[in-house]
């Protein structure tokens, strides 16, 4: 389905959430295998005055074998860079370009790139204007709440409102919060309610029934799901079901293990040194070991070699009880991720 056609559907979309190293294409494919998203995020390409697309992401675009679409993703604040990449992504096969207003890490926002630009909001006006004369395809945003505080919301609202995105994702929290808790599920209500364009709600979801909560209390026209798919591959099916009314089927203790060995084989690369492996397998593992029971994660954490890790896997997994893969908050005894 093309992107069109998911904005003005009546399904809320289900998108992947773009996570810089983790959701590349790899990802994608085998994200795709369990049920997939409706639409797939980049991660960001870098731009500067000096950039050229990194490849490896124009290789994703290129390469992509789910058959969903793509939306090219770009975070900076030089507007003759941006409108120069915004110009060559548009010759790929790309549904939409979306300008990264959101990435919380501190080499990142104190470059006032990502994040940091919702400390300028004349200067983001300045941007998404000169972009949505740039960009002839869809032209969307993803933004937080505001650098500091929430309050600052009211004002990127209205910015966003003048400048005919074609849709606005919303992570309902500020810069500074980082990932912590409590996300502001009423700021992306009040964005869904204001905006003429689809809000697509983002942070913390991470089962079927909260999802559909989620959708029913923010008013959104879909949502963004980042960690809660890297714990759990099988989430945006069970959104599915739930939405549908159906019965919401759980992967077994063996399921979760078939899909870390399929991980590890998209991912971990034959050539490099096994540490080098597992220390790639970790930055799914953090996110997804939430959900197991137990000393699961902080055994994985140690692992060097590719026999310690799969050993551990077969430990805590060998075994055919249904898992919900909940955060660790939401699982009492359960290690929390760092």
């Amino acid at each position: 389905m093309t992107l069109d056609k998911l904005l003005k559907g009546p399904a809320p979309i289900l998108a992947l959430a773009p996570m810089q190293e983790v959701t590349d294409g790899a990802f994608w494919t085998l994200t795709h295998k369990y049920g997939g998203a409706d639409v797939y995020w980049t991660e960001y390409l870098r731009v500067h005055s000096t950039s050229t697309p990194e490849k490896w992401i124009v290789n994703d675009i290129t390469s992509n074998t789910t058959g969903r679409p793509v939306i090219a993703q770009m975070i900076g604040n030089d507007i003759p860079s941006l409108i120069r990449t915004a110009k060559f992504l548009q010759q790929l096969p790309v549904a939409a370009i979306d300008l990264n207003l959101g990435c919380p890490a501190p080499i990142v926002y104190r470059k006032c790139a990502g994040g940091g630009l919702l400390r300028e909001p004349q200067r983001i006006d300045a941007i998404l204007g000169a972009l949505r004369d740039a960009v002839q395809i869809k032209f969307t945003v993803k933004t937080r709440l505001g650098f500091a505080t929430v309050e600052e919301f009211d004002q990127l609202l209205e910015i966003f409102a003048r400048h005919s995105l074609d849709a606005l994702t919303v992570h309902g929290r500020t810069v500074a919060q980082m990932y912590r808790l409590p996300v502001h599920y009423d700021r992306i209500r009040q964005a869904a309610e204001r905006m003429p364009c689809p809000v697509i709600a983002n942070g913390h979801v991470y089962s079927a029934d909260q999802a559909q909560d989620l959708l029913a209390r923010t008013g959104a026209g879909g949502l963004m799901i980042g960690r809660g798919v890297i714990r759990s591959p099988w989430l945006f099916n069970q959104i599915r079901q739930q939405l549908r009314g159906e019965a919401v089927t759980l992967p077994t203790g063996r399921d979760v293990w078939e899909y870390i060995r399929a991980l590890w084989d998209s991912q971990a690369g034959a050539d490099k040194p096994e540490q080098v492996q597992c220390a790639r397998m970790k930055k799914f593992l953090n996110y997804l070991g939430e959900g197991v029971p137990g000393t699961f994660l902080d055994q994985i954490r140690r692992s060097q070699t590719a026999d310690e890790f799969h050993g551990i896997c077969r430990e805590f997994l060998d075994h055919d009880q249904p898992m919900a893969l909940l955060p660790a908050e939401l699982n009492d005894g359960y290690p929390a991720a760092s």
